[in-house]
């Protein structure tokens, strides 16, 4: 499985910089990402250093509680869009959730995506506030306000994704809109696990170690055993130490 095509390489600290985000940028290149996330303040720098590339740029309304008003959120992603934005992350008001006003949560969910038409547009629900019930409810009403994803966390509250929490919003949606997998996904196997359980793009940050990498590291690990064990035969031929500069540099190379 081509893993780095379900990846939002994520950025979204307050304290983040420029240089950082350039380097979230030449990372996202290199590894070939799905997308990049980032707050609104970047979108334009981010659309400029990957605009010869596929990768999608997405960012967030709303963030990170919600709280906001309806009016905000959509100026908020209109803007974004004029910056370069290709999909919006608006996160749910738990307020509202809490309240049971369903009504105002549907409103506020269904005004954005309106107001942003084709543009993908994601719901963060931030599961660690609710239970199963309503999760279940907010799942139902992310579908009535024809949201194209429902993404799991914010990664700024008690805890990010769970499976358990993929498997009920899955459950309940089935396929009538996608579920994106946030926070607290950190490598490979547990990246596959959430795919496995139903969701449909991941939201990584910094900290996130690939399969690229621990490829990389078995092969110059072997590569490295290889050249101790060809040493110790010509040692053990010349009864001297090996000599370092008659080894070809191209056995450290990755093949």
């Amino acid at each position: 499985m081509n893993i780095v095509s379900y990846l939002d390489y994520t950025l979204l600290e307050s304290t983040t910089t420029e240089r950082e985000i350039i380097d979230l940028c030449n990372k996202a290149r290199e590894n070939n990402y799905y997308g990049i996330c980032v707050n609104g303040s970047y979108v334009s720098l981010v659309k400029q250093f990957l605009q010869d590339t596929d990768i999608k740029v997405s960012t967030v309304v709303g963030f990170p509680l919600g709280c906001s008003t309806t009016k905000s959120k959509i100026y908020e992603a209109e803007q974004a869009i004029e910056d370069g934005a290709e999909e919006i992350g608006m996160v749910i008001n738990l307020g509202f959730v809490k309240s049971k006003n369903y009504v105002s949560v549907l409103k506020d969910i269904s005004d954005v995506k309106m107001a942003i038409g084709d543009m993908p547009l994601k719901v963060i629900i931030e599961i660690s506030e609710l239970n199963k019930n309503e999760i279940v409810r907010i799942s139902e009403i992310c579908i009535d306000a024809k949201a194209d994803f429902i993404e799991t966390s914010t990664g700024f509250s008690k805890s990010g994704a769970t499976l358990t929490a993929i498997k009920i919003i899955k459950k309940t949606i089935k396929d009538a809109a996608k579920i994106k997998a946030t926070g607290d996904i950190l490598d490979h196997e547990s990246a596959l696990k959430y795919l496995e359980v139903g969701a449909d793009r991941l939201g990584i940050s910094t900290t996130y170690k690939g399969l690229n990498n621990n490829t990389r590291q078995q092969r110059n690990s072997k590569i490295y055993k290889k050249y101790l064990e060809s040493a110790a035969k010509k040692s053990e031929t010349t009864q001297t130490t090996p000599n370092f500069k008659e080894v070809s540099s191209n056995k450290f190379q990755d093949s």
